[in-house]
């Protein structure tokens, strides 16, 4: 019931049907009140100065955006950056070391999957998750950072920051309720745009390929993963930030007649443990020398 419902609102909000774009217009009036709040909230907000570059790597809108990529990319450019995120989906609360510079502190779960990622893909960053960004980023500092990076921080306007934001393409280009957009970029907040395919590009590479590949993944709008696909046996969606059991992957190794799992990253780090045998699709971003030079 869960993942249906997921799976709608996401129909719902980038690609709508002719129903759903007429509740979209029904809701309207929320959509409205709901953005004058925010941009309320964005003037009312003072930036403070924590005396440490910061960026922040988003979007405008729910859903994923392949954030976690760029924000990797960013950070390799630095001896020793920190990432900050709230760490969704964890079993745990306040704030939490992931890892410092030289060893993972904490298992999967009380980490949050995103978090994971960047703990194994960056081995000299300094990983915090936190609800609160403001004492994460005095941590970072005081653990010797020079640089923190926020992921999904655009709507902090109360942090000092460089805001870097990826244009999501949707169909839909209303705020919530009406549509997707969290907030807009709001007259007076300056930002660097960046856009797919112009500002970056994804480098895929295949890991552990078998004979009998069955995709298995939970990220938001997997269909986005299309066209990066090898020949498989199988597709298998779940909600973003879903929690497998070893059970349900076994269920689909046998009921595919596969011979692997193949996973993003964000999936890996969840089920290497379980000893189910996984096939890669590792995703990364090769950004534009201008655009690192403009951020960094």
């Amino acid at each position: 019931m869960k993942k249906s419902f997921v799976f709608w609102v996401e129909k719902y909000f980038y690609n709508p049907t002719l129903l759903q774009k007429l509740l979209s217009f029904l809701l309207l009036p929320l959509s409205w009140l709901y953005c004058a709040v925010m941009y309320v909230r964005f003037r009312l907000k003072k930036a403070e100065d924590f005396g440490i570059k910061i960026i922040s790597v988003g979007n405008l809108t729910v859903g994923g955006s392949g954030k976690t990529p760029l924000v990797t990319a960013f950070a390799s450019s630095f001896q020793k950056p920190a990432i900050i995120l709230r760490g969704y989906g964890r079993d745990s609360k306040g704030l939490v070391v992931v890892k410092d510079e030289k060893k993972i502190l904490c298992d999967v779960s009380v980490s949050g999957d995103e978090a994971m990622i960047y703990a194994k893909k960056l081995l000299n960053a300094v990983v915090i998750v936190s609800e609160d960004r403001k004492p994460a980023i005095k941590k970072a500092k005081a653990m010797g950072c020079e640089v923190v990076l926020l992921d999904d921080a655009y709507s902090k306007h109360d942090i000092k920051k460089l805001d870097v934001l990826i244009d999501v393409e949707t169909k839909n280009n209303f705020c919530l309720p009406s549509g997707p957009y969290r907030e807009r970029l709001w007259q007076g907040k300056e930002a660097v745009v960046l856009q797919e395919d112009v500002d970056f590009t994804r480098v895929v590479t295949l890991k552990y390929q078998t004979q009998r590949m069955t995709l298995v993944t939970a990220i938001a709008r997997p269909e986005r993963l299309n066209k990066y696909l090898p020949q498989v046996v199988g597709k298998h969606y779940f909600e973003d930030h879903h929690t497998y059991t070893k059970e349900e992957l076994q269920a689909i190794l046998e009921s595919d007649k596969a011979t692997s799992l193949l996973v993003t990253f964000k999936d890996y780090v969840k089920i290497e443990h379980f000893g189910v045998p996984l096939s890669l699709l590792d995703l990364e971003v090769k950004v534009d020398e201008k655009v690192m030079s403009s951020v960094l």
